[in-house]
């Protein structure tokens, strides 16, 4: 099918919850894309930090192809190899205790949202059950996890939204404090809030924060979604704050491409969620798993190092440029935002039209999550098209 027919087919049979760039993608090897008629793109969007190991990755095929034939899935009731080693591999990558498996981001955070509700019910009985979130966060397209989220243009149509969940500023330690009550069981936070314009959380302020929770007994609860799995140049970014959180969430590039999510608990709250109190028909798909344990090993010291030297490499080119349009960069690894002038879905719609893909974040920022082994060639081809974009931004 042609692009044309391809778009007619979604116009007429699918529901138009998504504003759509004007692209039809048809295959991809590494960090380069083509539609059907052969157009190429340079892809710095890796499906919002889903495809972290780019396209056409042959060893991740054959792990799914391999586990397919063996076993494509299986009830939670009975136990599969696959779910329990990449359940091994988290642990002993994140010096955290037990995992839970979901099958999406959004999933995962209302998971986590009911483990720190139980913890905190099983401790001290009812009435201790908010959790404070920051602005700018975003959480989730669920009824709860839209709650979560601290942005107002999110909170519209869909009353009532559950109830338990307010918002403090983000570095703002004194204003997270005086959020938190008696009845708080949480802290809930994005250490680089994507959705709100790739804003980095400060150190000093996750340092202190997380020593606040810990005196108070309030879960430290981290949505690393979009932060997780090799991102921000370490599996996690909370390993590059120096903390342990109370639990934390994944989905994204966990398996690659494949849907999956989960929840990794520490020792603090790892029993708490027992038999029937949470489940997922589709949690710990052994096809899923098995996608999942290919990443999880292609995820090394190495390609890690990589990750941030690249995201360096991005950041120090865009500085140099020196142009008007180009306000400030910022993020961690290959996640990256540029504030700039102008409306930025406009810019990343000139970006793909001539090449780029590219996303948005916030008010102000284009983002870039390109696949984690994208390579310096690609980069500086998406760079230059970037560059010609933003010259002629007035």
């Amino acid at each position: 099918m042609n692009s044309t027919e391809i778009k007619v087919l979604y116009s007429n049979n699918i529901m138009q919850t998504y504003a759509r760039f004007d692209v039809v993608v048809d295959r991809g090897e590494g960090a380069t894309v083509w539609s059907p008629e052969g157009k190429e793109y340079i892809d710095f969007t890796s499906g919002i930090g889903v495809n972290c190991l780019g396209y056409g990755n042959k060893k991740w095929a054959e792990a799914i192809y391999t586990q397919a034939l063996k076993l494509g899935h299986m009830s939670n009731l009975f136990y599969t190899e696959p779910g329990a080693k990449l359940a091994q591999e988290l642990i002993e990558r994140t010096g955290l205790s037990a995992v839970f498996f979901a099958n999406s981001g959004g999933e995962a955070n209302e998971g986590m949202i009911k483990l720190a509700r139980k913890y905190s019910f099983d401790k001290y009985g009812k009435g201790r059950d908010r959790i404070v979130t920051l602005v700018q966060s975003f959480h989730g397209r669920t009824i709860t996890t839209l709650a979560a989220t601290g942005q107002d243009n999110f909170h519209n149509y869909f009353f009532p939204f559950t109830e338990g969940f307010s918002h403090a500023k983000a570095n703002d330690i004194g204003d997270v404090k005086s959020a938190v009550t008696g009845q708080t069981c949480a802290v809930m936070v994005e250490l680089i809030q994507g959705e709100g314009g790739v804003l980095p959380l400060d150190q000093g302020f996750v340092k202190e924060l997380a020593e606040f929770c810990k005196e108070k007994d309030v879960l430290l609860l981290l949505d690393e979604v979009q932060t997780g799995i090799g991102r921000t140049g370490s599996l996690f970014a909370f390993q590059q704050y120096g903390i342990l959180p109370d639990a934390l969430t994944f989905a994204k590039g966990i398996a690659g491409g494949l849907p999956m999510g989960g929840v990794i608990a520490g020792e603090k709250c790892a029993a708490v969620l027992t038999a029937g109190t949470h489940a997922a028909t589709f949690g710990g798909n052994p096809i899923a798993a098995a996608a999942a344990l290919e990443v999880m090993s292609q995820l090394t010291p190495e390609l890690l190092d990589g990750v941030r030297k690249k995201g360096e490499y991005i950041k120090d080119a865009i500085k140099s440029w020196s142009l008007p349009a180009v306000l400030e960069i910022r993020g961690m690894g290959l996640m990256l935002g540029v504030s700039v002038k102008g409306i930025p879905k406009d810019i990343a719609a000139k970006c793909i039209d001539k090449g780029l893909l590219m996303l948005t974040a916030g008010s102000d920022a284009i983002r870039m999550l390109p696949p984690l082994i994208i390579s310096y060639e690609e980069i500086d081809k998406g760079l230059a098209i970037l560059k010609n974009v933003l010259e002629e931004v007035k």
